[in-house]
């Protein structure tokens, strides 16, 4: 995976970056507050030994920076914690003084360093009196001979002194470690949720799982959930102009062998193939084709729901050779557009669908209409959707953004492709667009809306001319498409 696409994980998954942070600064906050304040008293002693010359003194000084590391040791010692222990002022036992103690020494030097540690600073000052007091005798005791003088003398040069603000916590210091912290591990989950996240999240993501054509790519609308169709107020939204845009590019799909008869169609239920369906063919209509949209989801049809049609009786009936297509082919607006609704619930679906009456059905809807749009059933559900798919001329795959997996996609994929379906694109539905895109094509729209261009009045009146023979024009074809086989 290369790092543009970890990027892109963490931009999408930043919320959990920053929950990550808030969490990591809060439990940093929660043991700084918890946190006893530590003190530190420290005592630094000088170690020396007798020497009469240049030459004593140098080899004195290499022998005794070999004995501090020693002495280092023999400050943690139990004899010496035992020793301070047993002092009535101290309170701790031999164990607590030991892990109280800690020692240093400075390379090149006879220094050595002692320090406790204690959330008790007065406690931290008098270990550590005790200490030097019973280090200095403990030493003069063990380096002494028998008979003789002690080699060695330690004196102390710097404290007991403890100091005046506690050394631990630190908040700025944990507050820092604590957000670098949460940040590293935000930016993991960050990454791990994008790679786990098997959904459908951008266009160029179901390009890669279908294998075809992205023909459009359709915003997400909060004003669609009440207002699905691309009519009224929302016709000029910037949803609509998407599905205009995806009139153009089906069109243009193969100019040398163009589709006329399309399945809408999807992997799963509910990612908006039946809204795209109606939107699609109103807007054909609005370009002047004669389009009929019939309602071949016969096991949840929603096309009569959107459009305010009645589907008492539909496709089904006309299968079955109750009645004729023409007697309940219904108008739909005042554009050529007609609705072929589903009809009567079937109790065998996919059989009547791929039954030669469906088939000689749409070969008298491809004569009569320019465009025949087919609102049909999930391609993962049923068998249906691949059943009438197999008599259009090609598929229209509609997949919702962030609901449908790419898993699920390319099984749709593949189901059509095994029965040599042509698929004709894909759409990716209520996707997420740039704020840039939709405020540009926003202010378009405001600026096209308000404009007021001067026309002289001859040709005004000769394009009035021209668009009431339009109209007529449509009007014509669609008595026309009226006419279907009875």
């Amino acid at each position: 995976m290369d790092l543009l696409r970890q990027l892109r994980h963490v931009r999408r998954h930043w919320w959990v970056v920053l929950v990550t942070i808030m969490v990591a600064l809060g439990v940093s906050a929660f043991l700084t507050v918890r946190a006893q304040p530590r003190y530190v008293a420290s005592v630094t002693f000088f170690v020396t030994t007798p020497n009469q010359g240049v030459t004593d003194a140098y080899q004195g000084g290499l022998f005794l920076q070999q004995r501090v590391k020693s002495y280092a040791d023999l400050l943690s010692s139990d004899r010496l914690a035992q020793s301070v222990a047993a002092e009535t002022p101290v309170g701790l036992t031999a164990d607590e003084v030991q892990r109280r103690v800690t020692t240093s020494t400075e390379t090149g030097t006879v220094l050595l360093r002692a320090s406790v540690t204690d959330t008790d600073q007065a406690r931290a000052l008098r270990v550590s009196e005790t200490l030097a007091a019973k280090f200095v005798e403990l030493v003069q005791k063990v380096e002494t001979p028998p008979e003789g003088k002690a080699p060695i003398k330690i004196e102390v040069v710097s404290g007991p002194r403890v100091s005046t603000s506690p050394v631990s916590p630190k908040p700025l210091r944990n507050f820092v470690l604590g957000g670098l912290l949460g940040l590293v591990l935000g930016v993991g989950l960050a990454i791990l949720r994008g790679v786990a996240d098997v959904r459908l999240r951008d266009a160029a993501g179901l390009q890669r799982a279908t294998g075809s054509p992205l023909l459009g790519e359709i915003p997400f609308e909060g004003a669609a959930r009440t207002s699905p169709l691309i009519v009224g107020d929302a016709a000029t939204s910037a949803r609509a102009e998407a599905v205009r845009k995806l009139r153009t590019n089906l069109r243009f799909v193969d100019v040398h062998e163009p589709a006329r008869v399309i399945a809408v169609t999807s992997a799963l239920q509910g990612e908006g193939k039946t809204t795209m369906s109606c939107n699609l063919a109103i807007a054909l209509a609005e370009a002047g084709w004669r389009v009929l949209l019939v309602d071949a989801d016969l096991r949840r049809p929603k096309v009569d729901d959107y459009l305010g049609l009645d589907a008492g009786v539909g496709l089904t009936d006309v299968l079955v050779g109750d009645v004729q297509v023409g007697d309940v082919v219904q108008r739909w607006g005042d554009k050529s557009l007609l609705v072929l609704p589903s009809g009567s619930a079937p109790p065998n679906p996919s059989e009547l669908l791929g039954s030669k009456a469906m088939a000689d059905l749409l070969l008298a809807l491809r004569e009569s209409a320019d465009i025949v749009i087919i609102d049909t059933a999930p391609l993962l559900a049923v068998t249906d959707g691949v059943v009438v798919a197999v008599q259009a001329d090609g598929a229209l795959l509609v997949s919702q953004q962030g609901r449908t997996s790419r898993t699920q996609v390319a099984a749709a994929a593949r189901a059509l492709h095994s029965v040599s379906v042509r698929l004709l694109g894909c759409v990716l539905n209520m996707a997420k667009v740039a704020k840039a895109e939709a405020y540009q094509y926003e202010a378009y729209r405001v600026v096209a809306s308000t404009a007021t261009p001067s026309v002289p009045t001859g040709r005004a009146t000769t394009a009035r001319h021209s668009e009431d023979a339009g109209v007529n024009g449509v009007s014509d074809r669609t008595q026309e498409l009226t006419r279907l086989p009875r």
